[in-house]
């Protein structure tokens, strides 16, 4: 397994990482969009995010990599049976998984299908799980999602709302738990994303080449430094990205005692209201967000700062095109901010 350059080395892309590590924290936000410039360094900090995640406990033997400690509801057929029967299963430590789904993947790669060597040599309708399986409790990542072929976004699109992966095909009907961390890069020179997919991700992020010259070279400096010797950068940056991960571990553990106020959430409504964005999710998504945020900072109750910082990934990818305004949509979530909540 290729070694992953570490995420406290990356230089700048602020938003982009505040962004992963809020997703991190709370999976429900709905995934991360990051659209930009080629060689600004997006599948780079998606790596090194999952490099420094802890490893989780899951089922050994379970195709699916189920959590031991989950609800019924979360299992696998397998390990929903012997739930049942009350049987305590073997588990063992694996790393978060990061799968990438490749622009020229097969349906039958991406959601799984007959396994056809059983099916030959045994006689057995057995299942070959695909790509979404693989990704369950990680991430998934499509580079260059904006191409991704309209087939394939339904069946994302099916899974991504129901956490489920359902199959019917040659005689098979199962369904197994797919719920991920969907992340999608690409250059939005090359293609708008269909709008069904757009909504479905909770934050989107625009990354631009470094424009100075200091940080442009403090970034291939320390490029070249690490793929001279992946190994000893690693160990060098060891430290920062440990610091990351306890601080990830402590978030997670904190989420669900962040208090919401009253006042957050009418702030919330209004700034959707005067943008105008369409349905409830732009609320729900600042909320969660804003509140993964506090949890990430150590706070305890979710003010408007962290409303503030998460509203541009937030939102800029709900707005309605004004043909009146020819803003783009980070100007008009920033100047909705600062109108309504002036610093």
């Amino acid at each position: 397994m290729p070694i992953a350059f570490p995420f406290s080395a990356i230089v700048g892309q602020d938003e982009m990482k505040q962004s992963l590590l809020v997703a991190a924290v709370d999976p429900t936000i709905g995934g991360v969009l990051v659209f930009g410039d080629r060689g600004t360094g997006k599948s780079t900090a998606i790596r090194g995010l999952a490099a420094l995640l802890p490893k989780m406990r899951a089922v050994l033997g379970c195709a699916y990599s189920c959590d031991p400690a989950a609800d019924e509801g979360a299992l696998c057929a397998e390990c929903r049976e012997r739930a049942k029967k009350g049987g305590v299963p073997k588990t063992h430590s694996v790393p978060v998984p990061v799968v990438d789904l490749p622009l020229g993947a097969t349906e039958d790669r991406v959601i799984g299908a007959l396994d056809l060597e059983r099916a030959l040599t045994q006689g057995e309708k057995a299942f070959e799980p695909g790509l979404l399986a693989r990704a369950h409790r990680g991430f998934l990542y499509i580079d260059e999602v904006n191409l991704l072929e309209d087939h394939l976004v339904d069946a994302l699109l099916d899974v991504a709302a129901s956490g489920e992966n359902l199959v019917e095909r040659e005689g098979l009907s199962l369904r197994h738990p797919a719920r991920f961390v969907l992340v999608g890069s690409g250059n939005p020179e090359e293609g708008e994303l269909r709008p069904q997919l757009l909504d479905r991700f909770g934050l989107s992020v625009e990354v631009k080449t470094p424009g100075d010259l200091p940080t442009r070279v403090k970034v291939v400096r320390l490029r070249d430094e690490f793929e001279r010797d992946p190994a000893a950068f690693v160990a060098k940056w060891k430290r920062k990205d440990g610091k990351i991960r306890h601080q990830l571990e402590a978030a997670r553990k904190a989420l669900a005692t962040v208090e919401v106020p009253d006042l957050a959430l009418e702030q919330a409504a209004r700034l959707c209201m005067a943008l105008g964005t369409d349905g409830l999710r732009g609320e729900l998504t600042l909320i969660r967000a804003s509140r993964a945020l506090a949890a990430l900072e150590g706070d305890t109750v979710v003010g408007i700062t962290h409303l503030r910082r998460v509203s541009a990934p937030a939102l800029r990818h709900r707005l309605r095109r004004d043909p009146l305004d020819e803003s783009g949509s980070t100007v008009r979530v920033q100047r909705a901010v600062e109108e309504l909540f002036p610093a």
